[in-house]
């Protein structure tokens, strides 16, 4: 997987490309740990729109994002979700845990 992170108008967005799954958590907590302490982002949004597939590790980092994002008062949005994510994301009833657009 690929990520890369910008930041507009204190929302730092964070696009993911590949596969989402364990091998690829070192990548998305390093895209995601300087966020946590800088004062000009405000809320983060993950772009799935390049995601083909996740899986249940994935979903524990989402987790584990939105506790850490959470604790210093930043909302988490998740964006571009579609097909098999868009599924796995429902059967999980990650809906009521984030906002999905």
């Amino acid at each position: 997987m690929q990520t890369s992170v910008k930041q507009e108008a204190g929302v730092a967005t964070i696009a993911l490309v590949g596969r989402f799954d364990f091998n690829t958590h070192r990548d998305f907590r390093t895209a995601y740990e300087p966020l946590i302490t800088d004062a000009g982002c405000q809320a983060v949004t993950v772009d799935f729109s390049g995601v083909d597939y996740l899986d249940s590790s994935a979903l524990g980092m989402l987790l584990m994002l939105r506790d850490k994002m959470g604790g210093c008062g930043k909302d988490v949005v998740l964006s571009g979700v579609q097909g098999n994510v868009r599924q796995v994301l429902e059967i999980a009833n990650f809906s009521k845990l984030f906002r999905i657009v």
